[in-house]
């Protein structure tokens, strides 16, 4: 995949983009981030921002070679492109009940759960469960996690959940043989050209990671921040993937391809049946995240010009991406606000803000940004 590299004249265009990002740093909402802004054939912006800590004296991120806690954008990069690669090769039925793939997930109304409400986060499931408590092995933490009983009604309502994506995970292995480590990486990473993306990086890896964290008062980087996927090995479908920000570009690019049918990954129809949603799902569809309806109360995170074309996703750690084939962009956007930040509630708030003024700078400067 060939990327283009940045013009001096380009780089000038995104001040707005590259001053909210800035402003995330004073504001101490983050130390560290990248902004890669592209389409599906180019990049048309790469950057990185302040340190990997609060030192001056630590490293300046860089959008080829920093690796990121991805977080819940795991959910998309990992287990939901999973499910995409084997619907397509139609080992996948997404209307089809979990208790196909997996027998144990059984009792009350879970007969009627399928993968599609795993994906769509219909399931009935519940958002969270402390595995990293209760469980004392990988082992013990799936059997804990399959028998976790319903907490609504399937196909209701969407109510996001980190266990629809623990479960697609277990439903990928199951079907392809391999862990899901192996299958993402063969699947998934690897055809796209993803070589600096993995569950569990190595240790030359996490000497190029930011920090998520700290043990003891020191930088933690290049371990999974997220407790649940600890227990679980450092592999789940929800979290425990690495990647730097140009990686994450072509991940981005693949998807913007397929809509298209110009790409050799996944076809349009595939993407379309992803892209699809129900009268329950309401702002989901299959994995990814759609914007709030114009007009709305709510802020939303992918600007006030986002279009309905518009899909992404989030990570606890601070990272985002989202793709809009309407008018064939993207913007990846990784930084490290779980890196202790000065009120960690709060952060989330002055993130969203930093994430729709991103998004706006973007589409004011190389899309189109239409608010009146």
């Amino acid at each position: 995949m060939i990327i283009a590299t940045t013009q001096s004249a380009t780089a000038q265009r995104f001040t707005a983009v590259d001053a909210a990002i800035h402003d995330g740093i004073a504001t101490g909402i983050y130390p560290g981030a990248v902004v890669v802004i592209g389409r599906a054939d180019t990049i048309l912006y790469a950057h990185g921002y302040g340190h990997y800590t609060w030192s001056p004296a630590s490293p300046a991120p860089d959008p080829a070679n920093t690796r990121w806690d991805l977080a819940s954008l795991t959910k998309i990069v990992a287990a939901s492109s999973s499910a995409a690669v084997l619907v397509q090769q139609e080992k996948l039925d997404l209307d089809a009940p979990v208790s196909r793939y997996l027998p144990d997930f059984a009792g009350g109304k879970k007969g009627a759960v399928t993968v599609r409400m795993l994906l769509n986060h219909t399931s009935g499931m519940p958002p969270y469960v402390k595995f990293w408590l209760s469980a004392h092995s990988v082992a013990e933490a799936r059997k804990q996690l399959v028998s976790t009983p319903l907490r609504r009604a399937p196909g209701v309502s969407a109510e996001y959940s980190d266990l629809n994506a623990m479960l697609m995970g277990l439903i990928v292995e199951r079907i392809s043989g391999q862990t899901l480590e192996l299958f993402a990486e063969s699947a998934v990473f690897r055809p796209l050209g993803m070589m600096s993306t993995h569950y569990r990086p190595t240790l030359a890896d996490k000497t190029n990671a930011a920090p998520t964290g700290r043990y003891h008062g020191q930088p933690v980087g290049g371990v999974v921040n997220d407790q649940n996927a600890v227990v679980l090995g450092g592999v789940s479908g929800h979290a425990g993937v690495f990647s730097t920000g140009l990686d994450m570009a072509k991940f981005a690019q693949a998807w913007l391809k397929a809509t298209t049918d110009k790409g050799k990954w996944l076809t349009r129809n595939t993407v379309a049946e992803f892209f699809t949603h129900t009268l329950a799902s309401g702002t989901r569809v299959l994995g990814w995240d759609t914007p709030l309806p114009p007009g709305g109360k709510k802020m939303s995170l992918y600007g006030k010009c986002a279009t309905t074309s518009t899909y992404g996703h989030t990570g606890w750690t601070g990272t985002e991406m989202w793709i809009d084939p309407a008018q064939n962009l993207f913007v990846v956007l990784l930084t490290n606000r779980s890196f202790a930040p000065t009120n960690p509630t709060e952060s989330f708030l002055q993130l969203k803000e930093v994430r729709a003024k991103v998004a706006d700078a973007t589409r004011s400067v190389v899309g189109e940004c239409r608010t009146g």
